[in-house]
């Protein structure tokens, strides 16, 4: 099904654009929705007139945005959480309890779906984009800890992990290397 997009649809196009679409996602959703119309040749002809007023409004809706963008770009939130020995949390962190967080330390209200991220299930700093319009993407930066420890103590253990896995990891290659070695004098 080929449908005219009437508004900004994420991960699918901007306002004017032609796309082919499945019946169902077409017919379910874009329609109802008010997102597009059936690309007949009348609405094609509207083409250029919907970018126009699509272009004006997302201007208008990126320059009232951009403050809070702004305000948001390098946020830091913390989350303390029970965690196993190995880093592994019990639970996760979704995005509901990250737009909870940054209503409750900014006072911006922020959709759960306007947050791209998968549930948190590990310690440590992760970076999260919040999706204010197609064009506004500010990041911030999460940083989940044992409950009951300092950010500063769980920062220098994260630190120290990372700093033992690259040493775990530089002498498992060591190993493969030294057992190449031996194969390779044997076939000469």
């Amino acid at each position: 099904m080929k449908v005219l997009l009437v508004k900004d649809v994420y991960k699918l196009g901007r306002a004017g654009d032609v796309k082919r679409v499945a019946d169902g996602y077409g017919r379910n959703y874009l329609l109802p929705q008010g997102m597009a119309v059936l690309a007949t040749a009348g609405a094609l002809k509207q083409v250029e007139q919907i970018k126009k007023k699509a272009a004006a409004q997302r201007a208008v809706l990126n320059q009232e945005l951009s403050g809070v963008a702004e305000q948001l770009t390098g946020l830091l939130l913390t989350f303390g959480v029970r965690a196993g020995e190995t880093g592994k949390l019990y639970g996760s962190i979704t995005s509901q309890d990250v737009a909870e967080a940054i209503q409750a330390k900014t006072g911006i209200a922020v959709k759960r779906q306007q947050i791209a991220m998968q549930p948190i299930r590990t310690l440590g700093e992760h970076t999260v984009e919040v999706r204010l319009t197609m064009d506004l993407v500010p990041k911030i930066k999460l940083i989940v800890h044992r409950e009951g420890e300092t950010v500063e103590a769980a920062l220098a253990e994260m630190e120290e992990l990372a700093a033992m896995e690259a040493e775990a990891e530089e002498e498992v290659v060591e190993e493969v290397l030294a057992d190449e070695e031996p194969a390779d004098e044997a076939e000469a």
